[in-house]
């Protein structure tokens, strides 16, 4: 059994786009990702991927080729070394259902036309993806270029169901799937299944039902530009983020409702005793002092967080002043009811801590 990375360490929030990118490339399982670009540049990812795929217990290792540009192919072009690359990942077995091509800085540069190489009729499709980060792109700049790209093959028109897409999860987060039941659960109260886990542990010919549920529903705000791409697309409206905070899971509630045409109070008063249950099971630290502080000066914070924080504080009726027991503002939000359980867990843990420390 393989053990967890902690919350405080497992996420990558900014970084190379190619590697935003790869997050969610590589859980198209019958895909290959093609970097089109020096040899380090795959290696680096590869590694990360794989590391990361081993410390959540997955044991697989991401179907990577690499161009592996050099010196010739810098000065000249690389556009020949791509095309024996795609030719290559064409005869592998498996047999890919689809191939990605990404780009890299250095072949941004050079003026490699990629899209142009990428469109040539093949028997399967071969989707390029702008990963250059030197252009100003970040992180998550890959995730949601990759997004855009993926959705390329869904079949629009498609007939609509009620049920949802996840979009954009956070593929290096920690606890995704747990995220990811969390949603499940909440819509279920709703009589709403799950279509897509866009993009997650999914094969090519998944991608082709995109179009078919009744809502998305996007990891975070910042992918409010791929939802109005799905929705241009594919016709489909979208929830903005996932769930945060007491208040805040049962607007989700009400928010999916109303855009599925569903009459979502009863779902609503069903949360709300779940999460008065759920705070019972912390009545043991209630009158207790804390106080809120960044994990780390060098992590972002999530900017909801602190209210998320005060929220509960207020629920469990905790003191929040400068001498109480130090809690980290989680970063990302914790999601839903199950994701604030986890988190007053720890706050249980460190205010316990504090009251045996002494005086």
């Amino acid at each position: 059994m393989s053990s967890k990375p902690s919350p405080s360490n497992s996420s990558r929030f900014e970084g190379c786009t190619l590697t935003g990118a790869l997050s969610v490339l590589t859980e198209v399982r019958d895909a290959v990702c093609i970097v089109h670009g020096p040899a380090g540049c795959t290696h680096h990812n590869f590694s990360l991927l794989h590391a990361t795929l081993l410390s959540n217990g997955r044991v697989e290792v991401p179907r990577l080729l690499s161009t592996r540009l050099t010196e010739n192919g810098i000065i000249f072009g690389g556009e020949e070394a791509l095309e024996k690359t795609i030719t290559r990942a064409l005869s592998l077995s498996p047999t890919p259902a689809s191939v990605f091509v990404l780009s890299t800085c250095i072949v941004e540069t050079i003026g490699d036309d990629v899209a142009a190489v990428c469109a040539k009729e093949r028997s399967i499709p071969v989707i390029a993806v702008p990963t250059a980060g030197f252009l100003g792109g970040v992180f998550e700049t890959g995730i949601r270029n990759a997004l855009s790209s993926v959705a390329s093959l869904a079949r629009p028109g498609g007939e609509a169901t009620l049920s949802a897409n996840l979009v954009g999860e956070k593929n290096l987060e920690y606890g995704v799937d747990e995220n990811a039941a969390e949603i499940a659960r909440l819509l279920s109260r709703l009589g709403i299944g799950v279509n897509l886990r866009f993009v997650r542990e999914i094969g090519t010919r998944d991608i082709e039902r995109l179009g078919s549920a009744a809502v998305n529903i996007l990891r975070e705000p910042a992918l409010r530009p791929v939802g109005e791409d799905l929705k241009r697309r594919l016709g489909t409206p979208y929830v903005d983020s996932f769930p945060a905070g007491l208040t805040g899971t049962c607007r989700f509630l009400e928010d999916v409702g109303r855009i599925c045409g569903i009459d979502a109070s009863a779902a609503v008063e069903e949360e709300r005793a779940y999460q008065a249950a759920m705070l019972a099971r912390f009545a043991g630290i209630a009158g207790s002092r804390v106080h809120f502080q960044s994990p780390h000066p060098m992590l972002k914070t999530d900017p909801g967080a602190e209210a998320i924080c005060t929220e509960c504080a207020e629920a469990l009726d905790l003191a929040v002043v400068p001498d109480g027991a130090a809690i980290p503002l989680p970063y990302p939000a914790p999601v839903g009811t199950a994701g604030l359980r986890r988190m007053l867990h720890r706050w249980r843990v460190l205010i316990r801590e504090k009251r045996r420390q002494p005086a």
